[in-house]
């Protein structure tokens, strides 16, 4: 998945019908979701089987370590593809473990027809039935317990022969498609998606918001509008970008004041919905300026393009009481640092967005900010992954920022990865607990010494042991101490001679079961993840 930042680039239902479903959507006030409660408190759920701890199994010392740390930190599951039965089943896993262990689960739903312009991240559906067909799928493997989709990444920011609201004809333009209806079908896929995920008893549902230095303000409005986003839960920002995060929250705020105000206080009126395009307003005497990203934006900036005032004062002054309620979701986990800024005149195309050097990962997930409509910073793409091959206008081989030649798109990166965790704002601490893990095949089955070694600076008392096995493995002893397992979680107690780990202390545990011999992705200590050699 690349990220979403504008750059340069050179099967369809009826046109009525579709015309019909988006002006339908349109006619519903602007609100937050009717259908779904705000999500849950709860933690965010920690994949132990995710492609971060996978990758890490393959590394070794310091990539190996940031890799696991990374993996440690709650993150959304991408679901991209498969057939209605296997989105079905290997959501209803995923959703399954995260309700055990009593956390949140982020799924991001990423499969529309002609995903991405068919670029980068091309693929999806086949067509409108058939991305109905797979979202139905989705939704029945999530069912009734609480989770968070994202629901489309590149959903609005990217459209088919689509039109802005300064009627511009945007520059995707796939030759398959009917430029008459393509907009139109992206906006009917997109709502049946909010309905049927929406519809789920326990589902909250964010659409594309795209990211502060992209989009207009008045310009997502319409098309999240169009998209359904007032019978959604709200709308997400920032997903595999690098924007402040106090940006973000700006114009996360002025997305939300846009929709209360075209709907319900003056229908239409686009064109008075402040944005970053130009931030003048009553509160600056309306002295304006195009904001710029290099900075991080406040109301109380010296700087007038980093001041919020001027929108904030617009916006206080054109609802006339009316209240913003659509709230949204923020992808903090590469933005610490905020946008890669290249020496000017280096690059013919810097691809700011494409694996930048010098990034970090910015505040962990949670769902509880203590900010009006901010419902939660979220870490949703793969931290580590790289965004693909980088030339910056060059002809390859080499990323020229880097000096080196970058992984393909998705795998793996741990030049990126040291510096995300090594410049992490504000800064990742290390865990506190390693676990040694050395398996064999033994019999029909695998025998497992695990070493458990405090890397605190406390002494740990009654702690216990945790991991997920394989889902092909069974436990059948563990020495010394008890040991149980629920599905592929299992918890051993040390005995009472082992009830207190010192600091740099270790205990050993002999584990012997049947099953495939491959050891955990993820251990913890007390419930605290460990690093897992």
């Amino acid at each position: 998945m690349r990220d979403l930042s504008p750059r340069r680039r050179i099967v369809s239902a009826a046109t009525t019908v579709i015309a019909a479903v988006v002006a339908a959507a349109m006619m519903i006030p602007s609100s937050a979701a009717t259908a779904n409660d705000r999500p849950p408190a709860a933690a965010v759920h920690v994949n132990p089987y995710s492609t971060t701890l996978k990758a890490a199994q393959g590394l070794t010392g310091q990539a190996r370590t940031d890799a696991q740390l990374l993996g440690s930190i709650p993150s959304a599951e991408w679901f991209t593809g498969g057939t209605p039965d296997e989105v079905r089943t290997r959501a209803a896993a995923y959703v399954d473990a995260a309700t055990a262990a009593g956390e949140t689960p982020v799924l991001v739903a990423y499969n529309l027809p002609f995903r991405d312009c068919e670029q980068y991240s091309a693929g999806g559906a086949a067509n409108s039935a058939a991305y109905a067909a797979w979202i139905a799928g989705l939704a029945a493997g999530i069912g009734s317990r609480p989770a968070i989709v994202i629901l489309e990444p590149d959903g609005i920011g990217v459209i088919p022969y689509y039109t802005t609201i300064g009627g511009v004809l945007e520059w995707c333009r796939p030759v398959a498609l009917d430029p008459q209806t393509a907009a139109a079908e992206r906006f009917a896929q997109l709502g049946n998606a909010v309905d049927t995920l929406g519809g789920l008893a326990a589902t909250s549902v964010y659409l594309d918001g795209t990211h502060s230095d992209w989009l207009s303000v008045a310009d997502v409005t319409d098309r999240l509008l169009k998209a359904g986003v007032q019978r959604a839960t709200g709308f997400f920002l920032n997903v595999s970008n690098f924007q402040f995060t106090s940006n973000l929250e700006a114009f996360g705020r002025w997305i939300s004041s846009c929709p209360t105000y075209v709907t319900k206080v003056k229908p239409g009126g686009y064109g008075e919905c402040g944005d970053q395009k130009w931030n003048g307003g009553p509160a600056t005497g309306w002295t304006g300026v195009a904001m710029t990203n290099t900075g991080q934006w406040s109301a109380g900036a010296t700087n007038l393009a980093l001041n919020t005032s001027g929108v904030d004062s617009r916006y206080t002054s054109i609802l006339a009481g009316a209240q913003p309620t659509t709230p949204f979701v923020i992808d903090t986990g590469r933005n610490g640092k905020g946008p890669w800024q290249p020496p000017a005149g280096t690059y013919r195309d810097p691809e700011v967005w494409c694996n930048p050097p010098g990034r970090s990962v910015g505040v962990r997930p949670t769902m509880q900010t203590g900010k009006p409509l901010v419902d939660g910073y979220l870490w949703i793409k793969v931290r580590g992954e790289s965004d693909g091959e980088c030339f910056r206008g060059t002809g390859g081989p080499v990323d020229p920022s880097r000096g080196t030649a970058g992984p393909a798109a998705g795998a793996w990166f741990p030049a990126q990865a040291r510096e995300l965790v090594s410049l992490a704002q504000p800064a990742l601490a290390p865990l506190t607990c390693t676990v040694t893990v050395d398996v064999a095949r033994s019999g029909s089955g695998f025998s497992a010494s695990m070493v458990v070694r405090n890397d605190s600076k406390q002494t740990l008392r009654a702690w216990t042991l945790q991991w997920h096995a394989d889902p092909a493995q069974q436990v059948r002893r563990v020495i010394p101490g008890a040991f149980v397992q629920q599905g592929t979680r299992v918890t051993v107690t040390p005995p009472g001679s082992l009830a207190s780990l010192a600091a740099g202390k270790t205990a050993k545990f002999t584990v012997t079961g049947v099953g495939p011999a491959t050891e955990p992705r993820l251990t913890r200590v007390k419930g605290a993840a460990c690093y897992t050699l």
